[in-house]
């Protein structure tokens, strides 16, 4: 399941997803986004921080939910577990993901039609060099990949 939810700020928006539909929308509180994180008061019981960006977890909700439905001890949900396990993460890598890279892809896709076998060694390389930049940029996600 998608949602998306707007920063506490009100000028960003960033879509989720919720794994397995175990987790109702609502167990993502609250979002910070970079502009507005400066203002939460830091919670690491039921706050994440990726990047620049906070998102804030009914932890209640979740631990509940997840020992309903999966049988999971609420002592193992945590922030970090929701997250990195998928049940309530970004929808890409991080928020505005799919808008930043439009451009880029656009450009390799052009390459299709022309050069086939260029279009693949592109491709492969930009994936490579993109994960490595967000790696090193401290995205979650990427650290996984």
């Amino acid at each position: 399941m998608e949602i998306k939810v707007r920063c506490a700020c009100g000028a960003q928006e960033a879509s989720f997803n919720l794994r397995d539909h175990v987790l109702p929308p609502e167990v993502v509180e609250s979002l910070y986004c970079p502009a507005c994180a400066e203002k939460a008061s830091f919670d690491p019981a039921r706050m994440l921080r990726d990047r620049d960006w906070i998102i804030v977890y009914d932890m209640e909700l979740a631990r509940f939910m997840m020992r309903a439905k999966l049988g999971i001890d609420p002592q193992a949900v945590t922030p970090e577990f929701l997250f990195d396990e998928g049940y309530a993460t970004w929808k890409e890598t991080y928020p505005g993901e799919l808008e930043e890279i439009e451009a880029e892809k656009a450009r390799i896709v052009a390459l299709l039609k022309e050069d086939p076998q260029r279009y693949f060694e592109e491709l492969r390389q930009w994936a490579q060099a993109r994960v490595e930049r967000l790696k090193a940029l401290g995205w979650r996600k990427a650290q996984r990949m």
